[in-house]
């Protein structure tokens, strides 16, 4: 079945107070990365999990190309930016026809889906000028993010190619045709790397509450375990390599202000919960608070942000009359 992009509601409340947004990772898909493999339970939606917990919240989830590698379709020739502008376009359009521009939003977000947002919250900050202001929107009603094994670290560039090498490998298939995308190149050395990105949220973070998460379980980079017979005829197990895809110092850098704990579960898992899970319930905690204090505090900011943004219309106007 193909893949489906864009904008999907999976929960609407009665009446909403904030707008809860699951974005995806590498090779993900808006459905099937936040599903467990286990029960089949997908948390965002099942009566029994976040919208029982949050009944005044409208969930959504959005899907964009992130195949690197793929059997039957083609890889994603988009770069980090181009998906970020897509996400607040779409977002914003889907809230719009809603007449929700205002309502507070919580990004929860997996691997790689943690450096679309943080770029397209970047691109919304600066989305200012009077014909483009309605998408300004998006960042005015950011009020928390979690981040659930993003790769923020860009400082070492070896440390990137590493981290995307493996990136790849726990995310797809051995069996591979096509291995040209951007988004790959985008983590390695000599591309477009996570620093730029880091750098251009750096500035804003301090108008978000900020989770980071991390993985605790390594992941198995083989699909089989096998024995083998050696060349003496000894037979032996045959293991596959286990380790972190994303590390705890980059997936979780130790920053002031932010909160940040550890997930029993490998880079892929980790986003997957079940109902009776320390993970989920640490995860459904901070949701719940975010969910209660965004009101407030989002709608003091969008009053803040239409009296910036009445002066620099008084501004360009009064430039306009000098010339």
């Amino acid at each position: 079945m193909q893949q489906e992009y864009g904008v999907k509601e999976l929960y609407r409340g009665d009446d909403p107070i904030v707008d809860i947004i699951a974005v995806h990772g590498l090779n993900g898909d808006r459905l099937k990365t936040w599903t467990s493999k286990q029960s089949n339970t997908l948390w965002l939606s099942d009566p029994g999990m976040l919208p029982k917990v949050l009944k005044n919240a409208r969930i959504l989830t959005w899907g964009y190309n992130a195949n690197v590698v793929t059997l039957l379709g083609g890889t994603s020739s988009d770069r980090i930016l181009q998906h970020a502008q897509t996400l607040v376009a779409q977002l914003e359009a889907d809230r719009a026809i809603e007449g929700a521009s205002e309502r507070p939003i919580i990004f929860v977000c997996h691997s790689l889906g943690g450096i679309i947002v943080k770029r397209a919250l970047a691109y919304s900050a600066s989305r200012t000028s009077r014909n483009i202001v309605h998408l300004h929107s998006i960042f005015v009603s950011t009020y928390a993010i979690l981040f659930l094994g993003t790769p923020h670290n860009g400082s070492d560039r070896v440390q990137l190619a590493s981290t995307a090498q493996k990136m790849l490998s726990a995310l797809t298939p051995k069996k591979v045709m096509d291995t040209n995308s951007q988004l790959l190149d985008a983590l390695k050395e000599g591309s477009e790397t996570l620093q730029n990105v880091t750098d251009m949220f750096a500035p804003l973070m301090k108008q978000f509450h900020i989770f980071f998460y991390w993985e605790q379980f390594k992941t198995d980079f083989g699909y089989t375990q096998d024995y083998v017979l050696s060349s003496s005829g000894q037979l032996s197990l045959d293991m596959a390599d286990r380790f972190q895809v994303v590390e705890e110092h980059s997936a979780a850098p130790i920053l002031d202000n932010t909160e940040r704990s550890g997930i029993a579960a490998s880079h892929s898992d980790m986003c997957k919960f079940e109902r009776d899970s320390s993970a989920y319930r640490t995860v459904l905690a901070a949701l719940m608070r975010y969910s209660r204090e965004a009101p407030d505090m989002i709608a003091m900011r969008w009053l803040q942000a239409q009296k910036m943004l009445m002066l620099k219309r008084t501004s360009e106007a009064s430039e306009l009359t000098r010339t």
